[in-house]
């Protein structure tokens, strides 16, 4: 066992006096009028359970991330800035422990949906192509294989859960929640970021299978929110190891999947705590996704 691993305790739930956060399922919010503070915790989900056990420097990881993305992909974002010096934060409140995870976020209309895009064939995706020949509706080709990277990326949003697993919808669908023009503008959007980054990972040995996108609406202009291309909203592939007609090895938390799957959990009562192995190896494959992303070494 690593001994930092033991030292660094997970944070999982945050705290601000007097302060009541909404609670996501990693993720708490606080409204400070036309801002919010977003906390990332050390808080996993998987199978639509929150985990008893927490990832160390998980929020953290993720925090910087997508600081580092919101830089990079030349669109409007809601991320202001990581300074809580620059809000009214009440007397007594650890800043310390919320540092490093917190970013101060521009309040925006969410719109309901979250925005898929996939470039490769994998996960409920592949599931569903090997009984249909669909993802979500739409018609691929025929003889793709597990991991295939497809023709051309594809937008296949879904309604967004606050509790549960999110419900892939029709582009149609969509349009009926939030109009014509929202959904094309936000398919637009999607496959643009989504092509960009992808593009830019590849340069680093990485490829982005698939990811999902939220935005929200301000005094009329979209804005790209909320977390963006981490290893909990996309699924990341080591490029040199990719091989078609297979699972690939990932950076993301299939490991964790793969272990409860194991474990003989029936995910139908409260999951069991994850070994400190177990834990610790997922840190690690978080922090190697950062590093190599980004060039830059991670330090807690």
């Amino acid at each position: 066992m690593n001994e930092d691993f033991v030292m660094s305790l997970p944070l999982t739930n945050s705290q601000i006096p007097g302060l009541t956060p909404k609670r996501g399922k990693v993720r708490d919010v606080y409204d400070f009028g036309d801002r919010l503070l977003f906390v990332a915790t050390d808080r996993l989900s998987a199978f639509d359970w929150i985990l008893p056990t927490g990832i160390p420097d998980k929020g953290t990881i993720l925090t910087r991330l997508s600081e580092f993305w919101f830089g990079k992909l030349g669109v409007k974002h809601h991320w202001l800035t990581s300074d809580l010096s620059q809000l009214p934060l009440p007397a007594g409140t650890d800043v310390q422990v919320l540092s490093g995870r917190s970013m101060i976020v521009r309040k925006t209309q969410v719109v309901p949906i979250e925005c898929v895009v996939r470039g490769y064939l994998a996960g409920s995706g592949w599931k569903e192509y090997q009984q249909s020949g669909t993802v979500c509706g739409e018609v691929l080709p025929p003889g793709l294989v597990e991991s295939s990277q497809l023709p051309s990326p594809i937008f296949t949003p879904a309604h967004k859960a606050e509790t549960g697993h999110d419900e892939n919808i029709s582009f149609q669908v969509m349009v009926d929640t939030v109009g014509h023009d929202m959904a094309s503008r936000l398919k637009e959007l999607s496959l643009l970021v989504y092509k960009t980054a992808a593009d830019y990972a590849l340069t680093r040995g990485i490829i982005i299978a698939d990811t999902k996108f939220e935005f929200g609406v301000l005094d009329g202009e979209v804005y790209l929110i909320d977390e963006v291309l981490t290893p909990d909203s996309s699924r990341f592939w080591p490029a040199a190891l990719y091989q078609p007609g297979r699972s690939q090895p990932s950076y993301d938390k299939q490991f964790v999947r793969d272990w409860l799957d194991r474990s003989g959990w029936d995910k139908d009562s409260p999951p069991p705590r994850l070994p400190d192995e177990v834990a610790w190896q997922t840190r690690a494959k978080y922090v190697e996704a950062f590093e190599q992303l980004t060039g830059k070494q991670f330090t807690a």
